[in-house]
């Protein structure tokens, strides 16, 4: 049987798990949910990653000795060093041979298909990773209480606290107001409180991003504005990652990016291009080629010391 390498892009609102072989044929893909401890706890992600793993396996009718490497990206990883003996534990048993990482190496391995340059992840939360020469280097990922620039947490927040400016007429209202108050079904705008204080889940409560798109395409210029930040917040992470890495200015740096925030089109890629114009010239903004969760896959094989050659990858493009 040719080689077989399993990819595991997990998330804060999603986990996918994807198999392909040598030659660039998909096996199997399957679908769970978040993957952040922090919301489900290390027995429930344990359990989640096995059961993925299995079902992976069914789909494409092979045993887990068949698969020659795994990489598993998780959010969180690498963020608390008392962790890592039980990040890397998580697969212990369930392949042969594994490695789990933070899921922005599953987003610049997909979305660069593993050349240099530099990836943004904007989902749940945000960060920037990006390897040149042989370095590799991250910049963002500090989490939804005091980091995440950029991603569709720190965008509901900002949909959220526009939402209350405009209610109290602190801001012009605008197409927003409404979209929030259906989203929520409110009786009162008051009840918001009730709705998000103390109750939302980081995964649910990054729902909320999708309504500064709505709202920004219903010609609400403010929920423009928040689009128009986050492009701004997410050129600084690739500027800084850019800097751990020592590329100068002056050199042509892809940048490519995944995740959910990214769903918005133009009205976030557009002021995201803008603002890398400014915080880092000479880069170039590329269109990904795979999602992370081949990345994930295209990683394992390269763990394996087996990346695939570029016939393969044209296969997948197909």
């Amino acid at each position: 049987m040719s080689g077989l390498f399993l990819g595991i892009d997990g998330g804060g609102t999603k986990t996918a798990f994807v198999l392909v072989d040598e030659t660039g044929r998909l096996l199997a893909r399957h679908e769970s949910t978040t993957s952040y401890y922090i919301e489900i706890g290390f027995d429930a992600l344990r359990a989640l990653l096995r059961d993925g793993v299995q079902a992976a396996l069914r789909q494409a009718g092979v045993a887990a000795s068949d698969i020659n490497y795994t990489f598993a990206g998780l959010p969180a990883h690498g963020e608390d060093s008392e962790l890592l003996a039980t990040f890397d534990a998580l697969l212990t048993g369930v392949v042969p041979h594994s490695r789990v990482g933070n899921d922005m190496i599953c987003s610049w391995a997909g979305s660069l298909a593993g050349a240099d340059g530099i990836s943004l992840v904007a989902g749940t939360g945000s960060i920037a990773y990006g390897e040149w020469m042989g370095r590799g280097a991250r910049c963002g990922g500090w989490g939804e209480v005091f980091g995440d620039e950029g991603s569709a947490h720190w965008l509901a927040r900002e949909v959220l606290a526009l939402f209350s400016r405009m209610a109290d007429y602190r801001a012009e209202p605008g197409p927003l107001l409404g979209l929030v108050r259906e989203h929520f079904e409110l009786k009162h705008d008051l009840d918001l409180c009730g709705e998000i204080n103390g109750s939302a889940a980081r995964s649910e409560l990054a729902q909320v991003a999708r309504l500064a798109t709505a709202a920004a395409n219903a010609g609400d210029v403010l929920a423009r504005q928040l689009l128009v930040r986050a492009g701004d917040e997410l050129a600084a992470l690739a500027a800084g990652a850019a800097r751990s890495l020592g590329v100068t200015g002056i050199q042509a740096v892809p940048v490519s990016y995944s995740g959910g925030v990214f769903a918005a089109g133009e009205l976030v890629l557009g002021p995201l291009q803008a603002a890398l114009a400014r915080r880092l010239p000479g880069s170039v903004l590329k269109t990904p080629r795979f999602g992370p969760e081949l990345g994930a896959a295209l990683y394992a094989a390269r763990l394996a010391g087996r990346p695939l050659p570029p016939e393969a990858l044209a296969r997948l493009d197909g």
